[in-house]
């Protein structure tokens, strides 16, 4: 049985923060739902398989969309997709590597085994498994591990956010000129009529950084920064982050306001009230 406890300063949030009771700050994972249990169990299983293969020894061959594959990405979803589809026979399973089986099934996991394949070819830190379950079409767990950095979150709808053990809550701060703010993909808004519109959000925001992949949003729910927003992503690269940043007291839609969905393409997350701010200036420049 795993507790956790928290003690960082920066995991202890307030009580009031958007009515959510944040008063329960330790985990004990044996009190988890059985999807969460076994999901945090398939993430554990990938990061050893990750992290064996990160020193280099794999080979990269290349999808018809022209991204890379490793053997590490193939042998994470395997694993993720045999523990998962043991424990949940009658759910659907999306995966990037594997495609979807049952995919009209009510409950269906999206995983995708290393999110940013092309970093993790490089040695680039940054690289994560992200493994989400998705209910009726609404998303409702979400584990996100950043294997090298060794930071593992995860979140169930309606029972908080936590990343290694640890409450989240993010940032109640909404003044345009004191956020810090982190970019990701941004090629489709570059090529927009509203790229200006983000030159604005820059002009004005105290720090802007492109921390990017999954470390951008840990960093939002546990409140160190305030927006995030990319133009160009996959669902399965955001399924998992979109329940934890919402479960951490934040906003997650696409860059139109819609909610996260099987065709989702960018995002705009942060704190309730900037998010308002950022949307108006950001609706409508991308699909």
């Amino acid at each position: 049985m795993l507790v956790y406890r928290t003690a960082s300063r920066y995991f202890a949030p307030s009580t009031s923060a958007y009515n959510q009771d944040f008063r329960v700050k330790s985990f004990d994972e044996s009190e988890a739902s059985e999807e969460l249990q076994v999901a945090l169990e398939a993430a554990r299983a990938a990061a050893d398989i990750s992290r064996g293969y990160y020193a280099g020894n794999f080979t990269v061959t290349t999808k018809d969309d022209l991204t890379p594959v490793t053997q590490a990405d193939i042998e994470c979803e395997q694993r993720i997709r045999e523990i998962i589809l043991e424990h949940f026979p009658d759910h659907g399973f999306y995966g990037e590597e594997t495609g979807r089986t049952r995919a009209d099934a009510e409950s269906l996991w999206l995983v995708d085994p290393i999110d940013g394949t092309k970093g993790f070819v490089r040695q680039y830190p940054f690289f994560s498994t992200q493994i989400a379950l998705m209910r009726a079409g609404r998303i409702v767990l979400g584990v996100s591990s950043g294997t090298m950095m060794d930071e593992l979150a995860w979140a169930e709808e309606g029972k908080g956010a936590w990343l290694n053990g640890q409450r989240l809550s993010v940032s109640h701060l909404h003044d345009i000129d004191r956020v810090a703010v982190s970019t990701g993909n941004l090629k489709s808004l570059a090529d927009s009529d509203g790229w200006p519109a983000l030159g604005e959000i820059v002009a004005h925001a105290d720090r802007i950084r492109g921390y990017g992949d999954f470390y951008h949003y840990h960093l939002l729910a546990a409140g160190k920064i305030e927006a995030v927003i990319e133009s160009d992503v996959n669902i399965l690269d955001i399924a998992a982050l979109s329940v934890i940043v919402t479960e951490a007291g934040g906003v997650f839609t696409d860059l139109n306001g819609k909610a996260v969905g099987l065709d989702t393409r960018s995002v705009l997350a942060a704190n309730p009230a900037l998010h308002a701010d950022y949307l108006a200036r950001l609706r409508g420049w991308v699909a």
